[in-house]
């Protein structure tokens, strides 16, 4: 069963919250964060982008690039940029997109709930990844960033959310670049806090949506802050990392989809009638053709949109990883005929999310950059959490959650 427990976050003032907040560490690139930052010195991207504290071309692996992280998040303090909360307390986070709000929980989630699999995981972590990570939480004694995890619906949890967003919001305000709305309520009354910790505790998994890397990297330091400790008790504040946990039924996964750059030397007609083997294909013609169910896909080649439906038999309903359609068009469409077999690593292939739209696909494609586009229907919540329930992981570049996680709003201190 899931433990939980509220934690002291440390927050920017509410009159200077936008000028701290910022987007997550890992959606921009360095020049992209240095722009972003601008002149403005309160912007995190000094603390989870610390290359742009020196000159542009400084390797954000550099061990004075970690250092200058840690000695921001300490001016941060020292200037109240950032305070820390009086009290241990929970909090709700909401995120509204295109008319829609999502109502998180923002917890201490327990490192031996991930290092034993309560917390389930449904993608791979890559091992340079995971120790960058490691290495800005070590330096900064701090999980400056949460994490994002889907927990079961519980209508508990829903009705003592509803109540207290009667009340008005701690922070409110509508993010640069994306347009959403972020908003944040404190839980500070004990019986509340009491009543979150015991429903958390019936949940038998909890389930990382997003953010695989950040949290393997959080469990593993407070893990090895346990090893070194030999006054270890087990209720130190490093036995407990930062998640927003939102319930299942409220989150939105998008598209991910996939421009390849050529069609493995066919021509567009013998392609599409390669394709036939397998799929049931219908011309939709020069309008954006988007997919309408699983197993149908939308193919853009030479200025015609077409329908793929996977015919029976191509897919297995009772495989949770061979059911999805990220794994059909792996296998029957870049594996088969355009000999892609290494999503990861092979040039010819790239991704777009699905929050640039259809018309990113068809740009990338009418430009002469890339041969074919080819859209998915959206995995749904309950396909991620068969799959971690079953131990299995997501074929590479699968979901695409919206919106992002905004930074800088709660922090949280490993002592």
């Amino acid at each position: 069963m899931a433990t939980v427990k509220p934690f002291r976050g440390i927050r920017p003032p509410k009159n200077i919250v936008e000028q701290v907040e910022s987007r997550p560490y890992d959606v921009l690139d360095s020049e992209e964060a240095r722009v972003e930052a601008g002149n403005n010195e309160m912007s995190l991207y000094h603390i989870i982008k610390p290359e742009i504290n020196f000159a542009p071309g400084t390797s954000e692996y550099d061990p004075q690039v970690y250092a200058s992280a840690a000695q921001h998040f300490q001016m941060f303090q020292d200037k109240a940029w950032l305070v820390q909360d009086d009290k241990e307390q929970y909090y709700i986070y909401a995120q509204t997109m295109n008319g829609k709000t999502q109502y998180g929980l923002v917890v201490g989630a327990y490192v031996a709930d991930y290092l034993n699999g309560v917390i389930k995981k449904h993608e791979l972590t890559r091992a340079d990844k995971e120790e960058d990570r490691m290495k800005h939480v070590r330096v900064n004694n701090a999980n400056i960033e949460p994490v994002f995890f889907a927990y079961p619906d519980c209508e508990v949890l829903n009705q003592l959310i509803d109540k207290i967003i009667q009340k008005e919001a701690e922070y409110d305000f509508i993010a640069p670049i994306d347009g959403f709305r972020h908003q944040l309520w404190v839980i500070n009354d004990d019986n509340d806090i009491d009543t979150i910790t015991k429903e958390f505790a019936k949940m038998p998994s909890l389930y990382i949506a997003d953010g695989h890397h950040r949290s393997a990297a959080a469990a593993l330091v407070g893990a090895e802050k346990a090893r070194q400790n030999p006054n270890h008790k087990g209720n130190e504040e490093y036995n407990y990392f930062m998640a927003v946990c939102f319930p299942a039924s409220q989150l939105t996964i998008l598209d991910y989809n996939r421009v390849i750059k050529d069609l493995n030397g066919m021509d567009a007609n013998g392609f599409i009638n390669a394709l036939t083997k397998n799929f049931i294909v219908a011309d939709k013609g020069e309008n954006e053709y988007r997919p309408q169910q699983l197993h149908e896909f939308s193919l853009y080649l030479e200025g015609h949109w077409y329908s793929l439906k996977a015919k029976d038999g191509t897919y297995n309903n009772d495989d949770p990883i061979g059911v999805l359609d990220v794994d059909i068009s792996s296998r029957l469409i870049l594996n088969d005929l355009l000999g892609i077999t290494d999503l990861r690593k092979d040039t010819r292939i790239d991704f777009v999310g699905g929050l640039r739209g259809l018309s990113e696909l068809k740009r990338r494609v009418d430009s002469g950059e890339m041969k074919v586009a080819l859209a998915l229907y959206p995995v749904t919540m309950q396909q991620i959490m068969d799959i971690a329930d079953s131990g299995k992981i997501m074929p590479p570049k699968a979901t695409w959650f919206e919106p992002k996680l905004r930074s800088g709003l709660i922090i949280h201190k490993l002592s």
